[in-house]
């Protein structure tokens, strides 16, 4: 497989793994039209998730993208994000050059002085690698990403994904009809489409395969059902006539090459030179047997399949999107100026909800998290919460975006999504078009470990546990409830008891004091603390292990 490579390269390729590790510092809950200082907690009212909220985050991306990952690794079933695309403009709200200075800033410190020779592609795929690596990891196994590109990275962007997610699990690649007319002025021709690349973390190898992604089949539309008809009375219901050939040639599917009678006419039919039958002569055989073949509408043409309806189920999603099916961007301009109608605000770039709305229908399900971190100006929880209020669904969105934006526009938006377009605080009226809804808002927080290597004390001992429980089990720390053993104990997991014994303002000590606080049965014990005071002898008996806070929690 060909691989990309790039001035910079070798300096974040492991980049995500020296990404310092911030916990969420949350600001306040917008729910329903009221805004409050209390955390959501588990949103139980709409029979959502367990413990998943709808998240809003304004912090560095690749920072926020790290903080998820005690929580959410592996649980994304879709992410969309619409990256910067690279163009060299400078003039817009979103700033799509890596020339940003926030960005030069961080290219110096981790590219180092090598970072003032790149080109802005070498910025852009040193932007985008790390990004794409913690989103890899946050993608549920049977979950995809869709990336908004042009023709500037879009090559590139495909090798570095096929470098990080596989290139067995490139999808396929979507044109999206971005302009109604054709732009005049345009130097050589007029681009009318961008690109959305499509990556699983796992695709299916067989289609018996239960494990892995799978596209959902849209809805069918009153035009579509119109093309069944029932003709000929059959008591199986209305049908259309399908074709009866495939893209083969005779040459790779010999068996099914051979000539066919028309029982109207007693024609020998042959497929074209360039075509086979769909199905083997026994198949064939079967098929007319069975009612299956249509010969022409007098009865005197060629095969063709009957296909009914109920045997169909939905529409398979097609590469092309068109903006009758998926809107355009004039469409996103439109509904962007709907939502802020009292300001005259420069957003240039935001995509229509319609298009993420078609992604999210044949990406997830009802009860899915959908994750977008270069939110912008909030098209993703727009759709979401539109989708959730078509169908009853229960989906969570997490969005992030780095500039300063994220309060006025980014968490704006979705206020007026939820209450209705034009209206901030007040709650919904009635007859009101909003979705209703709830979100958090969060900053990105304190580090938790310090440049020395210690433990950050500002930090709160909760986000600490769940960190420490993360690190050993790749898992979420578990909700607290009743429990019968100490207040230092994390879960059980595997067979495997843990425990931090950790306090503030006191030196911790594993000895037979704490050991008989310890109530949860396990084959394994994994005790965090500052000092061990039981011999190496009684450890190994007993299947004890000692980490030593915090030199042995594990960075990653």
């Amino acid at each position: 497989m060909p691989t990309l490579h790039w001035i910079g390269k070798e300096k974040v390729i492991n980049h995500h793994l020296d990404v310092p590790f911030r916990v969420l510092k949350h600001q306040y809950t917008f729910d329903n039209g009221t805004q409050k200082a209390s955390p959501t907690g588990s949103d139980r009212r709409t029979g959502g998730l367990e413990g998943v909220t709808n998240k809003i985050i304004h912090g560095d991306n690749l920072e926020a993208l790290k903080a998820l990952l005690p929580e959410y690794e592996g649980k994304i079933k879709c992410i969309y994000i619409d990256p910067p695309y690279n163009t060299g403009n400078e003039g817009w709200a979103y700033n799509d050059n890596v020339n940003d200075p926030k960005f030069k800033k961080w290219l110096h410190s981790v590219v180092g002085k090598e970072g003032e020779d790149l080109s802005r592609h070498d910025k852009w795929l040193c932007m985008m690698y790390p990004r794409l690596k913690l989103l890899y990891k946050l993608l549920a196994d049977d979950g995809a990403i869709f990336i908004s590109i042009d023709d500037n990275e879009q090559a590139n962007l495909k090798l570095i994904l096929d470098e990080i997610f596989g290139g067995r699990n490139f999808v396929d690649t979507i044109i999206w009809q971005k302009k109604h007319s054709p732009q005049g002025d345009a130097t050589y021709l007029s681009n009318m489409h961008d690109y959305i690349l499509v990556y699983a973390k796992r695709t299916k190898t067989t289609k018996a395969d239960k494990e892995g992604f799978s596209l959902i089949k849209l809805e069918r539309t009153e035009t579509q059902d119109n093309r069944y008809q029932n003709p000929d009375n059959d008591s199986r219901g209305v049908w259309t006539s399908d074709n009866y050939t495939c893209n083969k040639n005779a040459d790779e599917r010999p068996n099914l090459y051979y000539p066919v009678f028309n029982p109207n006419t007693g024609d020998e039919i042959w497929p074209s030179r360039t075509s086979v039958w769909r199905y083997s002569k026994e198949r064939h055989e079967e098929n007319v047997k069975n009612n299956l073949v249509v010969w022409g509408a007098d009865g005197k043409g060629r095969p063709r399949f009957k296909r009914f309806m109920d045997k169909v189920g939905g529409v398979v999603p097609s590469t092309l999107w068109l903006r009758d099916f998926a809107g355009d961007n004039q469409e996103a301009r439109k509904e962007f100026r709907k939502l802020f109608n009292q300001y005259e605000l420069d957003f240039s770039t935001p995509k229509p909800s319609k298009l993420i709305e078609k992604i999210l229908q044949i990406s997830t399900d009802e009860n899915s998290i959908i994750l977008d971190s270069f939110a912008g100006s909030g098209t993703t929880a727009h759709a979401v919460l539109n989708l959730n209020k078509k169908d009853g669904g229960h989906r969570k969105f997490i969005l992030i975006e780095m500039e300063d934006y994220a309060e006025t526009i980014t968490a704006e938006r979705v206020k007026r999504v939820i209450n209705g377009y034009g209206q901030t605080s007040p709650p919904p009226q009635e007859g009101n078009n909003g979705t209703g809804g709830v979100f958090d808002y969060y900053e990105l927080g304190e580090p938790l470990f310090l440049e020395e290597g210690v433990l950050n004390e500002a930090v709160a001992e909760e986000e600490i546990r769940r960190y420490v429980y993360y690190t050993e089990t790749q898992t979420s720390l578990p909700e607290k409830g009743e429990s019968h053993d100490n207040v230092h104990f994390l879960g059980h997991y595997q067979d495997t008891s843990y425990y931090f014994f950790y306090e503030k303002d006191t030196v911790t000590s594993l000895d037979h004091a704490f050991l008989a606080t310890m109530r949860t049965k396990a084959e394994q014990y994994v005790i965090y603390a500052d000092n061990c005071l039981l011999t190496r002898e009684f450890m190994v008996k007993h299947h004890l292990i000692f980490k030593k806070i915090p030199r042995d929690i594990t960075r990653f």
